[in-house]
């Protein structure tokens, strides 16, 4: 990737920013730690060195002479140590904590005692663990000090306290604090900036490097390779984003190949349509040409026989138009099932009835079996006439001369059961799964059983209409059963 991307890329400033962000908080986070330590480490070194100041002076002087402070003696030795050691200020206390000398200006001292405790507490700690006291001039700031106590003819009658933390060491440490703070704020912003353009870019390129390679495998799928896939990424965002877009383009798979196979299923059904339908048009065109071009010549029994051929015909194309627009209809949901009671049993007499003709042309024999005493179904009659005809036309379309078809009527708890059963040629297994689709035909069985294959799609759409299902069971060379079930009157 080259530097003029990362210049105009977005994401990879917002790292930048972000990281330089928590960097500098963390500086400015390790300043303050770092000021803090650093006191308590040069309080605790001044407190190692100086600490026995006040002792020293206890015992080369006689701060005391009958319990009052002799001041012809101490203030030269005081004001000597002072000047050697500008932080040191020395005090004189009584017994009580009662500051009873001192050689400063006397404006600046604020409080006149300080806590004798501190004073006790400080004698009795060890080295490392003495506690801070009060500072005469500045009262309420705990200050570091040195205590020694003064005895007199083996009597205590005061305490020499030296402040070992001055105005003077204040100002100076605090200017100390500032520099440091300044200089500390400066290196930790430079390094923070530093430090953050480096993660920032290797954050940018590790991420981009993972958008990339996505982004590559989306464009293979948008070019058409339906196989490519992200691999990889299993956890975090990009692992959501992998699994979605791994989702996606299965989803869309499916999609493309259901989309494939209903197009596929509209040329068969435009191929079978138009053999249906040129059929009998051909039939009727050649024979009305026929009866115009021999109307002298023709006898009345060949002119007869020729309009009932051409009414047939007729008759046939006006069933396969009514057949399309019914299911257009179904699958619109354009119907709405008209239920009444009625005796299932005489509906099917009626058209096995209407059925015997055509079984007689074609050598086959009809069979029609009904439990005594069938209770009323609550359907649609002419829907259910439709299921019942088209089932039977299926039957008779694969079940050669010779064959049987049956249709049998059996109570079931509720309602009744239809079965109808041919001893055709069968289904074979790969197609029982395909034969209520919508344009779908199993594969021709005999050599006329070419069709428009909506039949079967028809009469499971009807039935679904009725809240039943139908099944199917067949095997090749076996014939076939179609089960379903309509409920009783409610």
């Amino acid at each position: 990737m080259s530097v003029r991307t990362i210049k105009g890329n977005r994401l990879f400033w917002k790292i930048i920013i972000v990281f330089t962000a928590l960097l500098i908080m963390l500086g400015v986070i390790f300043v303050v730690i770092a000021s803090k330590f650093s006191r308590s480490y040069y309080t605790a070194a001044h407190q190692e060195l100086f600490g026995d100041i006040a002792q020293h002076l206890a015992s080369f002087t006689q701060p005391f002479k009958n319990g009052q402070p002799d001041t012809s003696v101490t203030h030269d030795i005081i004001h000597s140590t002072m000047v050697a050691n500008p932080l040191v200020e020395v005090y004189l206390l009584d017994t009580a904590g009662n500051i009873k000398d001192y050689v400063v200006p006397d404006k600046t001292v604020q409080i006149r005692q300080v806590n004798i405790h501190k004073v006790h507490q400080w004698l009795g700690a060890s080295s490392m663990n003495r506690p801070m006291g009060d500072n005469p001039k500045q009262p309420g700031e705990p200050s570091i000090f040195s205590a020694a106590p003064v005895y007199e003819k083996g009597k205590l009658v005061g305490y020499v306290y030296a402040v070992l933390a001055s105005e003077k060491q204040k100002a100076i440490l605090q200017s100390l604090d500032n520099n440091l703070y300044l200089r500390l704020a400066s290196y930790m912003f430079f390094a923070a900036l530093i430090v953050a353009f480096i993660v920032g870019v290797v954050t940018f390129f590790l991420i981009t490097d993972s958008i990339c390679r996505i982004a590559g495998v989306v464009k293979r799928f948008k070019e058409g390779d339906y196989a490519a896939r992200i691999e990889g990424y299993g956890k975090g965002n990009l692992g959501m984003l992998t699994s979605t877009f791994n989702e996606m383009a299965d989803e869309i798979v499916d999609n493309i190949e259901k989309i494939s196979a209903t197009d596929k299923f509209r040329q068969e059904l435009i191929a079978n349509v138009s053999h249906d339908l040129r059929t009998p048009l051909s039939i009727m065109q050649g024979y009305v040409e026929t009866l115009m071009m021999k109307k002298n010549v023709l006898t009345a029994a060949d002119t007869e026989r020729y309009l009932t051929i051409v009414y047939d015909s007729n008759r046939k194309l006006s069933g396969l138009v009514e057949q399309l627009f019914q299911y257009a209809k179904l699958e619109a949901n354009l119907i709405t099932p008209d239920k009444e009671s009625f005796q299932l049993a005489e509906l099917a007499a009626d058209i096995m009835m209407a059925y015997q003709l055509q079984a007689a042309e074609k050598h086959i024999q009809l069979g029609f079996y009904a439990t005594d005493n069938l209770p009323l179904v609550f359907a649609d009659l002419s829907l259910t006439e439709r299921v019942l005809q088209n089932l039977l036309d299926n039957a008779f379309k694969f079940t050669p001369a010779g064959g049987t078809i049956t249709l049998h009527l059996s109570e079931t708890r509720a309602g009744v059961k239809i079965s109808i059963s041919d001893t055709g040629v069968g289904i074979s297994s790969e197609d029982l799964n395909h034969i209520f689709e919508r344009y779908k035909q199993a594969q021709p069985r005999t050599g006329s059983s070419k069709g428009m294959g909506i039949g079967l799609a028809i009469v499971k759409k009807i039935l679904e209409l009725h809240q039943a299902a139908i099944t199917v069971a067949s095997a090749p060379g076996k014939g076939t059963t179609f089960n379903f079930e309509l409920q009783t009157t409610l």
